[in-house]
């Protein structure tokens, strides 16, 4: 999340080096006539591969993308943007801010950055499309053409959210004139705050997951590990029930438990450590059907505790384009609909889980459980969900045209 005033540290998550500036797009993509998008963002662009990639990418199709990142404290001698190219017409802006900056002062900084910013890429009509209120700090005296919030999470019920979070995100929802959410359960939560509200829950890019139905050779890390195996990817932080995992993991010594993706806001000796349970690490979006392809089963032993009540996670359509049969805690967004729908099953105890766990492998060559997840993912596509977030986007655009006049692109 964007830094409180006081916190100087060294923020690099998921932070790789920059590829040379003269990379990046300067002109819009060719044909356009789409405003630009400035997208102000928590989460690293080259940390995990999810919702915001999944939809920008798309969105730099047809405009200009540029991705402000969280700033980043170090020794510079000044302030500038760490700047690189990223899929076709994305830029990336990553905010270097030096350590001796007074309290309150890299705000003002951050303000100077985007304006200039603005110049440098000729950037006069534009969409600004949030992930985290904390941006306004320093975004908030500009002036784009619409501002969109896409609440993909509950940010202020994280572990270190700043304590200014419930209030920034008021401010968001004055200032928004569409809101997102990336759940159904996020949406009954914010749909009296703004008169604007669409739910837009997690989605899928088949083509990719179904490369696991058609497994190739057996990752290197992976492919010592025993069978039976039921595997997670996704980040490992506080929304994950670690004692269940590692009651689970005693109850069946026999199975293995395999965890992919990087760990994060969590001590990592808090971890369960078994001979069972194996940490693979953060793995590339592009590797990851291999990893699924040799598996058995899919969890989401999810925690039930403030950080999970409002999460909609996209691994679940993952998982089941993969063909894995899922196993998940009973998280609402989960429950409703693919547990009720028979897709996903339900365990809050770990001698529960286990049991699921076993009547999942049973369903993995079950072609009628097959069909029905077919059936059920058949209109699903992180493309559908782009058109149904641009066609908002678009009304709202031509609405300001007709308000301010020609848009010039």
């Amino acid at each position: 999340m964007f830094m409180p005033k006081m916190e100087k540290k060294m923020h690099s998550q998921g932070l790789t080096h920059a590829r040379d500036e003269s990379l990046v797009p300067l002109e819009a993509p060719a044909g356009a006539a789409k405003p630009d998008l400035i997208c102000f963002s928590h989460l690293r662009w080259d940390f995990v591969f999810q919702r915001p990639q999944h939809i920008l990418t798309r969105f730099a199709k047809e405009r200009r993308v540029f991705f402000v990142e969280e700033p980043v404290f170090g020794d510079w001698h000044q302030a500038n943007f760490l700047i690189a190219a990223r899929q076709e017409n994305v830029t990336l802006l990553v905010p270097r801010l030096p350590f001796h900056m007074q309290e309150g002062e890299w705000e003002q900084t951050m303000r100077d950055l985007m304006d200039s910013a603005l110049d440098r890429w000729r950037i006069k009509d534009w969409v600004a499309w949030y992930y985290t209120p904390m941006a306004l700090s320093f975004s908030a005296h500009l002036k784009p053409i619409m501002t969109v919030f896409d609440c993909m999470d509950e940010l202020s019920a994280f572990s270190g959210a700043p304590p200014e979070m419930v209030d920034m995100e008021r401010r968001m929802m004055a200032k928004a004139d569409l809101v997102l959410t990336g759940g159904a359960s996020l949406y009954e939560a914010k749909k009296s705050r703004h008169h604007n509200v669409h739910a837009f829950p997690s989605s899928i890019d088949k083509a990719h997951f179904l490369q696991a139905r058609f497994p190739g050779k057996d990752p290197q890390d992976q492919a010592s590990i025993p069978r039976p195996r039921v595997g997670f990817h996704g980040v490992v932080d506080e929304r994950m029930d670690l004692g269940l995992l590692s009651e689970a993991a005693s109850l069946r010594p026999d199975w293995q438990w395999i965890l992919v993706g990087p760990v994060c806001k969590i001590d990592p000796d808090s971890l369960p450590r078994r001979a069972n349970i194996h940490y693979l690490g953060k793995k590339e979006y592009s590797e990851l059907p291999a990893y699924l392809g040799h598996w058995d089963a899919a969890m989401m032993p999810f925690a039930h505790n403030s950080a999970t009540r409002f999460i909609s996670p996209t691994k679940t359509p993952e998982y089941l384009a993969a063909g894995l049969p899922v196993i998940s805690t009973s998280i609402k967004d989960v429950a409703d609909p693919y547990g009720k729908e028979g897709l996903v099953l339900l365990a809050d105890t770990p001698l529960d889980f286990v049991g699921q766990c076993e009547k999942a492998m049973s369903m993995r060559q079950d072609a009628k459980w097959q069909e029905k997840v077919t059936r059920f993912m058949a209109d699903m596509s992180w493309d559908t969900t782009w058109s149904g977030m641009n066609g908002l986007v678009e009304r709202i655009c031509q609405s300001s045209r007709g308000a301010k006049g020609r848009i010039h692109v």
